[in-house]
């Protein structure tokens, strides 16, 4: 009897395994996914036109590149942070920017002619939202130019 257990478990052993599926890609790693990569690094901010640094700014893909953080540190005042991401079921950028003025504001976008194109709302001081459009493109140079355009008449 043990001898036939013993050959029912060696048996059972030596069955080939299963075919494993291939690894699935990582969740963000597509081409859409990296929309942004031309705005990660760290940076010194200067207005445009003008030599004088306003800010760093530290630019991190996060959590296997499902997120792109962006640390805002101005040589004056208060800083912020966004948080940024792409919808892959829209192909849609969403940004939270959290800071001390105005506290919290969304924008969402896309790719436009080889940039990225984000808009929102943004609170004033009179309680009236701007809308805000904020247009990130690479330079030639490698350089990122952030420009923003406000409108309070929407």
């Amino acid at each position: 009897m043990m001898e036939a257990l013993a050959s029912a478990l060696l048996q059972v052993s030596a069955a080939p395994a299963a075919p494993t599926a291939p690894a699935a890609p990582p969740p963000c790693s597509s081409e859409a996914h990296s929309g942004f990569d031309f705005w990660v690094g760290e940076w010194d901010v200067y207005p445009n036109g003008q030599e004088a640094k306003i800010a760093d700014s530290r630019i991190e893909r996060k959590h296997n590149g499902c997120a792109v953080v962006e640390s805002w540190m101005p040589l004056r005042g208060q800083g912020g942070t966004s948080l940024n991401h792409l919808d892959a079921a829209t192909g849609r950028w969403h940004q939270k920017w959290v800071g001390s003025s105005p506290g919290s504001v969304e924008f969402s976008g896309g790719s436009v002619d080889g940039a990225i194109v984000l808009t929102g709302n943004w609170p004033t001081p009179i309680a009236r939202h701007q809308l805000i459009r904020m247009t990130y493109t690479q330079g030639s140079d490698g350089s990122v130019r952030q420009h923003g355009e406000a409108s309070l008449d929407h």
